[in-house]
């Protein structure tokens, strides 16, 4: 069976969750909430992406650093210029990208910057995680020879 892309792997997701920069923390919490989802992308008013907030962000530069979500913009708490991948690429590959750097959502950009969707490790099937650890323990035991 192919491999599929992370545009293969989120179709049949709903719209898109954005928000403008000068939303609110609490109206980005509530706009997750009711879509269900773990990221709010920031985007300008042409569409462009600016930037992410996820629920890790909301914990660790929100809650934990004891800012009010009703006076504090996403524009001040976002991931700015996030990593982002192309529809193309593999599952698998997108795993590897989020075990090696932390994350748990990429925005998906076409080649002309548009916004197609997010890819969440909760996409990925266990057969495309369990490539993408066996990708990372081949990496890191390169890293060690080479090291």
């Amino acid at each position: 069976m192919a491999e599929r892309t992370v545009l293969q792997s989120i179709k049949g997701q709903r719209l898109l969750v954005s928000a403008a920069p000068e939303t609110t923390v609490r109206e980005a919490a509530c706009i997750m909430t009711r879509a269900s989802c773990g990221s709010i992308l920031v985007t300008d008013t042409s569409g462009a992406l600016l930037g992410i907030l996820t629920e890790r962000d909301l914990m660790t530069r929100v809650i934990a650093k004891a800012l009010d979500p009703a006076r504090t913009s996403v524009a001040e708490v976002m991931t700015r210029h996030p990593h982002c991948v192309a529809p193309e690429m593999k599952v698998s590959a997108a795993v590897l990208i989020m075990i090696e750097r932390g994350f748990r959502h990429l925005p998906i950009l076409s080649p002309n910057n548009k916004i197609m969707g997010v890819f969440s490790v909760r996409d990925a099937l266990p057969r495309e995680i369990d490539t993408a650890e066996s990708l990372a323990e081949f990496h890191d035991q390169m890293n060690d020879a080479l090291g």
